[in-house]
């Protein structure tokens, strides 16, 4: 799978149930082999948890769950919306991913 998308980049969901709420969150983690990646505040799943030696109480924790990378799109600040990516080689030789809406560099 290509380096669309890479930890710490701020992404837009494009399907599923956070599609329509036009919510951004940072890339925390990306699994390649499942093409998943965990985004802060997206997903939430509810998980009951037994009482254990670091949580003392249990009960029912809201965390993220995985999502598809084919459900993200980067965000681009400058068009304030999703865009696609696009890859360019700058004169040192160094490959950078750039917004196709913009134009402007995704990476830091």
């Amino acid at each position: 799978m290509k380096a669309r998308i890479k930890k710490g980049d701020i992404v837009i969901a494009i399907a599923g149930k956070e599609r329509f709420s036009k919510k951004t969150g940072k890339v925390l983690q990306v699994n390649r082999e499942k093409a998943t990646a965990i985004v802060q505040g997206l997903n939430f799943v509810k998980r009951h948890t037994k009482p254990s030696q670091q949580n003392q109480k249990g009960g029912i924790i809201e965390q993220e769950a995985p999502i598809a990378l084919s459900n993200l799109m980067p965000y681009c600040p400058t068009a304030k919306r999703g865009t696609r990516v696009g890859i360019k080689q700058l004169a040192d030789g160094t490959k950078v991913r750039f917004s196709k809406k913009s134009g402007e560099s995704l990476d830091k």
